[in-house]
């Protein structure tokens, strides 16, 4: 991986595509044909990287058939199942190009619409999101989506749109802002709102996935709302805090009565015994959730400081024209 990060400035290529793969081995061909079908229109100076997550299916095969058909093409596999973000991080390491297009590879991002990206970004905008029109998505995925991002804003303090994805175009200073970044757990989407830089959003059509279904079940969509919340901000110790101030106020106030109740409207007996044990277990319970906030950031900062890669790379193969560049 470091020989192509040092000779990224050695390479004139104008665009790159990072397209990560889980699942796609019917939808690759079709896939490719179409990208190339329309970059050739836009320029000859473009490579298109193509990262296997360890994709179950045949989609590696695919790929190796796919580099030994199509110019401008590097299949890229993973050790293990990273996730698509790891995947992301990966191609985007690995690319050359002055701007970078970030997609997925349902064809539901549409190759076609490239060019206008392209030429939105060149008016003067470093990053261009796409926000999509009539989105396919399930309601019940559409949904969650918009309750995500919502507690994510209130959590981290970006608001991210529900309705753009991963398809965007990025100049080569954001690329390599967001390759500087090293963090254990990543959130692609977050990571892009937090470095800033000019920024444009385009309308598009959604389209139809070509094939199958998604990846992304409801536990694997709850785990990634979960961890990218977790790492980007640290505001669920500060609500944690907030809420125990509250609670230690209402107390004092709560007690404050009491004492007001025994020394100028009269002695009572032993009663509220139910109500008591019901704010212990209350308090119980909250410090124990606090005490579990704590842990998960604790253990964050243990597999950081581990120094481990965010991802590593078992194969990488290029097509055979551009061996020979």
């Amino acid at each position: 991986m470091s020989e192509n990060l040092s000779n990224k400035e050695n390479k004139d290529i104008s665009l790159s595509l990072v397209i990560p793969v889980y699942k796609a081995a019917q939808i690759i061909p079709v896939l490719c044909e179409r990208l190339n079908s329309t970059l050739a229109t836009i320029t000859d100076k473009y490579e298109i990287i193509l990262i296997d997550d360890r994709s179950p299916d045949d989609s590696w095969p695919v790929l190796l058939e796919m580099t030994e058909k199509y110019d401008h093409l590097t299949a890229v596999r993973l050790s293990r199942n990273f996730g698509q973000h790891y995947a992301i991080s990966a191609g985007l390491d690995l690319s050359h190009g002055e701007w970078v297009v970030v997609m997925d590879c349902d064809l539901q991002d549409q190759p076609e619409d490239i060019p206008r990206l392209l030429e939105e970004a060149r008016s003067g905008h470093d990053i261009v999101y796409v926000r999509r029109m009539n989105c396919k998505h399930n309601t019940i995925k559409q949904f969650f989506s918009r309750l995500f991002y919502k507690i994510f804003a209130i959590l981290s303090g970006m608001r991210i749109e529900n309705s753009v994805g991963t398809f965007r175009i990025m100049s080569r200073a954001v690329v390599d802002a967001l390759c500087s970044m090293k963090e254990t757990y990543r959130l692609f989407g977050g990571m892009v709102e937090w470095v800033g830089f000019n920024t444009a959003v385009i309308d598009l059509e959604h389209g139809h996935r070509f094939s199958g279904r998604s990846s992304y079940t409801m536990k694997r969509l709850f785990k990634l709302a979960f961890d990218g919340t977790i790492s980007f901000s640290n505001r669920p110790l500060y609500f944690s805090v907030t809420i125990g101030a509250v609670i230690s106020f209402l107390s004092a106030l709560y007690g404050s009565y009491l004492l007001f109740y025994y020394f100028f409207i009269g002695v009572f007996g032993v009663y509220g015994w139910l109500s008591i044990m019901t704010l212990i277990s209350f308090l119980g319970g909250l410090i124990l959730l606090n005490l579990g906030v704590i842990g998960i950031y604790i253990g964050r900062i243990y597999d950081q400081t581990k120094g481990r890669p965010i991802y590593i790379i078992d194969r990488i193969i290029i097509s055979p024209t551009e061996r020979t560049k």
